[in-house]
């Protein structure tokens, strides 16, 4: 099939990369999801492209041209570059397949560019503009199935996750991502083959992972990771959530909560507001926060079902899996803290707080106080609308408390009123165990009580000093 794309829509880089290899005496095109995005009327800022030309040749090409070059992926035919703030890579046509047993795929070199199509993933993605002609090559129906909203491989679904294992999850990703169903062929694949994404290593699974999740609909991601099978080698916890149920004992579905808790959470998250999105330590910490229940669910004698600890016990799973899949030590700890304190708010609409109970949730929640806002109300999936109605409203009070007392103080970095060197200053102490003790009695005496001002504290420093050292005087 062959179309000429409108010109106003394609960056001028394109056309002058494509004009410059073509004086070169070099095919050039540009390949993949810059094409399929163009159908959808977007503009990608990083561009790929495909070309009969080896690395060194096109090395040759694009010197003097473009501004920055970087060789990273040289053993993978690939030459990075960037012309003005555009971004461009460049790959001699090539076939990927993994070894069984390997982690890295196998690079062969080819000289077509039917032959470097039929092994992209999707056909979505296996489209090409011949430059600088602007003509479309589209062997395999990416325009018919983008049309269809449908997710098909080039080849058989089996051949292409054989190459590369990963294509699984990344058909999970574009389903999110774009709004795309899987074809049933697809599915079936990806069912059997599921056990294949055990050698992709660890960080190229957590980046896909990331962009299902920040997808327009990770929903539609999670459930086909969980019914193909994918999530037990990835996400092992998420379908360990669907709990069997019995008629003696009732408790809402678990799996089905935490997929309408991370749905509800992206819809909190707004362009100006304090959580932007896609935001994916919420949307993450939003599917994860239950995952401590199957190990903490016990039943009681009146029929009833406990989770007791389960935000606890979570956190710790969450921290083991996302340390199991590379993920960074601030983005560990952020989610880790949301399901560790998700549970927090619960009971604030019964009994109420006081001041230094508010004080205590902020300080807690520290700089994620605003996610875990949006969390605890994400976490709100009742179809009784009196009981909905209600933990609103509890919350909305909560959160003008907070707002009030962030007038009168600096909540979210709540401190003592004196500060360590002050301490040992005061009891003539030098560096110690001592000194941090009298430190978090200072902090509590400020969560209680706000700010006393440097002379209450010193007296009641001084107090405080005077009992443990008669403490320690009579051995108590």
């Amino acid at each position: 099939m062959t179309q000429l794309i409108d010109t106003s829509a394609v960056p001028d880089v394109v056309l002058e990369a494509g004009r410059l290899f073509e004086a070169a005496g070099h095919d050039l095109s540009l390949v993949g999801g810059p094409v399929r995005d163009l159908f959808l009327g977007r503009l990608a800022t990083d561009l790929d492209f495909t070309t009969d030309a080896t690395p060194d040749q096109t090395l040759a090409v694009v010197k003097g041209w473009a501004d920055a070059v970087w060789e990273i992926g040289r053993d993978f035919g690939t030459i990075g570059m960037r012309r003005g703030d555009m971004q461009l890579e460049i790959t001699t046509y090539r076939a990927e397949a993994y070894d069984p047993t390997s982690r890295k795929p196998t690079v062969a070199f080819g000289t077509e560019l039917a032959e470097d199509l039929v092994r992209r993933d999707f056909t979505v993605n296996a489209m090409a503009l011949r430059l600088p002609s602007l003509e479309l090559v589209d062997l395999h129906g990416g325009v018919r199935d983008l049309h269809a909203k449908i997710l098909r491989t080039p080849g058989t679904p089996e051949s292409s996750f054989d190459d590369d294992p990963l294509r699984m999850m990344r058909a999970a990703r574009f389903a999110s991502q774009l709004g795309m169903d899987v074809a049933p062929e697809v599915l079936t694949a990806m069912t059997e083959m599921a056990a294949r994404l055990e050698i992709v290593s660890a960080e190229r699974v957590r980046d896909e992972l990331v962009k299902l999740i920040n997808g327009i609909d990770p929903r539609r991601g999670v459930e086909i990771m969980v019914d193909t099978g994918l999530a037990q080698i990835v996400l092992p916890e998420v379908p360990a959530l669907k709990l069997e149920t019995d008629s003696a004992h009732h408790h809402k579905d678990v799996y089905q909560h935490s997929l309408t808790v991370m749905e509800q959470a992206a819809g909190h998250e707004s362009a100006d507001g304090p959580v932007p999105g896609p935001d994916f330590p919420l949307r993450f910490a939003a599917l994860m926060h239950d995952v401590g229940k199957p190990a903490t669910r016990r039943f009681n004698d009146d029929g009833g079902v406990t989770f007791r600890h389960h935000d606890v016990v979570g956190a710790k799973i969450t921290r083991k899996r996302m340390k199991a899949l590379h993920f960074d030590n601030d983005t560990i700890k952020t989610v880790t803290r949301l399901v560790e304190l998700h549970m927090r708010f619960y009971g604030y609409g019964e009994a109420g707080w006081t001041d230094s109970a508010v004080r205590r949730y902020v300080r807690d929640a520290g700089d994620q106080v605003e996610r875990l806002h949006l969390l605890t109300r994400s976490d709100v999936t009742t179809r009784n609308k009196r009981k909905s109605q209600r933990l609103a409203h509890a919350y909305d009070d909560l959160e003008r408390r907070i707002a009030e007392l962030a007038e009168q103080e600096e909540l979210a970095a709540v401190r003592p009123d004196l500060d360590g060197q002050q301490i040992m200053e005061v009891l003539g102490i030098g560096p110690s165990r001592t000194v941090g003790q009298a430190y978090n009695f200072l902090l509590e005496l400020r969560l209680d009580e706000g700010s006393l001002g440097q002379e209450e504290a010193t007296a009641r420093l001084l107090s405080w000093w005077e009992d443990q050292q008669q403490g320690s005087q009579t051995g108590e």
